[in-house]
């Protein structure tokens, strides 16, 4: 059994974690729906996506969307906050994969996003379950 301390460090940790990535997704979203100038069009070259604005509006919908909502969840201490966690994780662990499949490693956001989304869903598994 997590003593009370390290349940609230859990708790603080993970919420602070999920927030950074949705003001990052809402950041680097925007970017791309405004056309992600300096970034090379080229990268999609093989993809579905002819330029930036779609991959944009989804990292700014579901990853931000789903990290803002995940995060207010964990502080407000919902019922909701380990399944929205654990669905925010997942999400944004299948978008960097998807993301480094599709136009290769090119930024050192892509192994930082990697890292956060795996501790999010390690956190998530020790988020104590006892929630209002």
């Amino acid at each position: 059994m997590l003593k009370q301390s390290t349940k609230k460090l859990i708790r603080y940790f993970l919420g602070s974690l999920l927030i950074v990535l949705a003001v990052n997704a809402f950041g680097g979203g925007y970017y791309g729906m405004a056309g992600a100038k300096g970034v090379p069009v080229e990268w999609l070259k093989g993809s579905p996506f002819s330029d930036y604005f779609v991959p944009g509006l989804f990292l700014f919908i579901v990853i931000g969307g789903s990290a803002l909502f995940a995060g207010i969840a964990i502080f407000r201490r919902l019922k909701i906050a380990r399944t929205a966690a654990l669905i925010c994780g997942i999400i944004t662990l299948l978008w960097i994969v998807m993301q480094v499949s599709i136009i290769s490693y090119v930024s050192w956001m892509q192994p930082a996003t990697l890292i956060a989304a795996i501790l999010i869903l390690t956190l998530t598994g020790l988020l104590p379950k006892e929630e209002h």
